[in-house]
């Protein structure tokens, strides 16, 4: 059997390729896969000329995030591990992917794990202007890996909502996390087939958190390995206070919430979202913000007209439970605690778990 396929999700990104995936073929271990996304702007026919050596998958229609990786890992076979990887991500560390497979050899338990990902400057410098290395920030996407609150919103080892802590070694020790980041996730490849892979209805956004989630109620762990770093760019597809995000992170975080929570607060939850999600919406209005504010009311009509349609992933997801709740998935408010008690980092906000 193989050891590792690493592989990278391409629509439209033939700049980024140039620019990131010789870092990648550099500096990795494995087998380094490119699947395109029916991408137009000639992507392929860079890869082919310039990067003979990467393996190429080429769909027939963008897929989108979710189902694009779920058809391209479907065509792959003998592999112990995957490793999806976004291509905006930068990898200065040689063999910076051992520590992770190393962990994941030595932890039959694990099913995915990712490394520390750092904040990649548009420039690609990471120093102060009289050279000294500058202290480097967490990344958006994933920091040092993934929480949630009780009401299903995500947060990080080093990021919650938009404060985004100096990586200074605080969040080094490897610990269970609810989830790992999609930007560059390990996966066991028995564990992808067990849990289904992504939902390639969600298209994009929150599909990495659903999938780390159906692992975790298996019984499964997920863990940072904080020996591997990744320099990641964040917002190559599509910015942050763009509609569509607005669309897909709402209308998918609740289609999460319900085929992940377990019968006994699923009720509750969801009155609350409900609440939360119009509060939300009314926040954008108040800012005039027209579009996003449609975004987040579009988001809930599509939830409740397709709600019935995950049923049976509902279902299969409670088959495949072996405990009542994820640990990681926390008890507080995190709205509460971040705006009204004024909790902005991780830290700060597991002290204040109990209040």
């Amino acid at each position: 059997m193989k050891k590792l396929a690493i592989v990278i999700l391409n629509w439209n990104g033939a700049k980024m390729l140039r620019r990131y995936l010789p870092t990648v073929l550099e500096n990795s271990v494995g087998d380094v896969i490119v699947a395109d996304n029916a991408s137009i702007d000639g992507s392929v026919s860079m890869l082919l000329q310039e990067f003979p050596q990467v393996q190429n998958i080429v769909l027939e229609q963008n897929f989108g995030f979710a189902d694009g990786y779920n058809r391209a890992l479907a065509q792959l076979s003998g592999y112990e591990y995957y490793l999806l990887l976004n291509s905006d991500v930068e990898i200065r560390q040689k063999d910076w992917n051992v520590p992770m497979i190393q962990y994941m050899d030595t932890h039959p338990e694990c099913a995915a794990c990712q490394p520390k990902l750092l904040a990649l400057r548009d420039d690609g410098q990471q120093t102060t202007d009289d050279g000294r290395r500058a202290t480097e920030k967490f990344e958006y996407a994933g920091a040092a890996g993934g929480y949630m609150d009780k009401f299903g919103y995500p947060f990080c080892r080093g990021r919650a909502f938009d404060t985004i802590e100096n990586d200074e070694g605080q969040y080094d020790e490897i610990v269970p996390l609810m989830w790992g980041t999609g930007a560059a996730l390990m996966v066991r490849a028995s564990d992808w087939r067990e849990s289904g892979g992504l939902d390639g209805t969600f298209f994009a956004h929150m599909e990495e958190i659903d999938l780390c989630w159906r692992l975790r109620t298996m019984g499964k762990s997920i863990v940072c390995v904080s020996q591997s770093t990744a320099y990641h760019l964040g917002g190559a597809t599509l910015h942050q206070g763009n509609p569509r995000k607005t669309f897909l992170n709402f209308r998918n975080n609740l289609l999460m919430l319900y085929k992940n929570l377990p019968d006994s607060e699923l009720t509750y939850v969801m009155r609350v979202r409900c609440i939360l999600d119009h509060l939300a919406a009314l926040q954008f209005l108040l800012k005039g913000d027209f579009q996003n504010f449609s975004a987040v009311l579009q988001a809930r009509r599509e939830f409740k007209q397709i709600r019935h349609d995950y049923d049976r992933g509902r279902r299969h997801v409670q088959q495949l439970r072996t405990s009542e709740r994820v640990p990681q998935r926390m008890e507080f408010m995190l709205l509460w605690q971040y705006y009204v008690k004024g909790k902005k980092t991780f830290s700060a906000l597991m002290k204040g778990e109990n209040e």
